[in-house]
């Protein structure tokens, strides 16, 4: 489906992504995990299309990534894109119209996932309405609207709580068992270890990782078990064969030498304790991530990574009717004072230049409003300080 060789990208003398390449199927969930500034939306960026990369290509199905496969792609961006000032409808509406579904067609698609979501009695008040978490699952009901074979997801989780983690959960593995071919990006070691079929861990712009979780983590694991008993433990930390100890009342955590196997242990301590519970501890991909990033770098909150500036996705603001009339109203104003201005030139006229004043005034106005317009519809997400809850 999806293959991505060598990609390389320099900003400004910095390497943001250095010789990453991986490969995605159809069914399959693609973990791409690291620190903030790790390069992951970069990356990302790159397999969309939205920046070029210095070296590498991307194909899906052996063709170089193109204005038409796009069309086949859904793309959940970590920065929102959605019209705020307008109706949930119109902006579902609106999104399903880039990809080629009709008005009709894009809202009978998406009654279902709004209901799945508890979203169908927002579907006639404004976006703006709705909180972080809420706008989070619009964003998503949008990238599948027009069913991608390739889904691009980067931080799917964000803003969510815990009921509907476990329902984007559900809805991201209906999608797998359609046989879609899923990428996503995210700081949450947890889901990615739940959800994932294969992983690949980015850090300064590198590869460290890949593989299938289970093959990771068995890769870092440590000889090491956890024992739970009753009875007299304070020889477990003389024992032979015993690297480490984390020594309780009545349990202890065991690091073994290389060599030692967990039955010889256990025949060790049988005859002095009274085992409940024997387990070979594996380690938990946040603790490999941990261990390889550095705790100084480690930020698990889902904040927004440091990456050079790219565009997101965001509206066509010129598309938008009240920009366009701003936009039109501030150029007839501007062009009537003009006009106007030019019969001066033969002499001055109280009443025409009163009229020059207001139509300039006028034009004045309407960029500004035009401006203003603008700047709600692409930045609006980030003048908000806090969605409405």
């Amino acid at each position: 489906m999806l293959e991505v060789h060598k990609l390389r990208k320099d900003f400004t003398g910095i390497r943001a992504v250095d010789d990453v390449s991986f490969s995605v199927k159809e069914g399959q969930i693609f973990g791409l995990i690291g620190p903030n500034g790790a390069g992951k939306s970069t990356t990302i960026r790159m397999i969309m299309d939205i920046i070029q990369p210095d070296a590498g290509r991307v194909s899906i199905d052996g063709q170089p990534m193109n204005e038409g496969l796009k069309n086949i792609i859904g793309y959940l961006p970590e920065e929102r894109g959605l019209y705020r000032k307008n109706k949930l409808s119109h902006v579902i509406a609106y999104f399903g119209g880039l990809k080629g579904l009709r008005s009709d067609e894009a809202l009978e698609k998406a009654r279902p996932l709004l209901e799945h979501f508890s979203l169908t009695h927002y579907e006639n008040r404004n976006v703006e309405e709705l909180s972080k978490g809420n706008q989070q699952k619009v964003q998503f009901i949008i990238a599948i609207l027009h069913e991608p074979r390739l889904l691009v997801l980067d931080e799917l989780f964000s803003g969510l709580d815990p009921v509907n983690q476990v329902l984007m959960k559900d809805a991201l593995l209906q999608l797998k068992s359609d046989n879609r071919a899923i990428i996503f990006s995210t700081h949450q070691m947890d889901q990615a270890e739940k959800l994932c079929d294969e992983l690949m861990m980015i850090d300064k712009g590198r590869t460290v990782l890949h593989g299938a979780p289970s093959a990771i983590k068995q890769h870092y694991g440590k000889n090491a078990l956890h024992v739970e008993f009753t009875g007299d433990g304070g020889f477990l930390r003389d024992m032979p064969g015993v690297r480490s100890i984390d020594l309780a009342q009545n349990y202890a955590e065991i690091e073994l030498e290389d060599d030692v196997r967990t039955n010889t242990i256990i025949e060790t301590m049988l005859p002095r304790l009274a085992l409940h519970h024997v387990a070979r501890i594996e380690p938990s991909l946040q603790s490999i991530f941990i261990d390889i990033v550095g705790q100084s770098n480690v930020e698990t909150s889902g904040d927004a990574e440091t990456v050079a500036p790219a565009p997101a996705q965001r509206p066509a603001v010129m598309k938008s009717p009240k920009v366009r009339k701003q936009f039109v109203s501030g150029i007839i104003y501007l062009i009537a004072g003009a006009i106007i201005a030019l019969q001066l030139k033969d002499g001055f006229d109280p009443v025409a230049m009163l009229f020059v004043l207001i139509a300039f005034a006028g034009s004045m106005f309407s960029f500004l409003k035009f401006a203003k317009l603008k700047r709600e519809l692409v930045y609006g997400d980030h003048l908000q300080e806090e969605d409405r809850r």
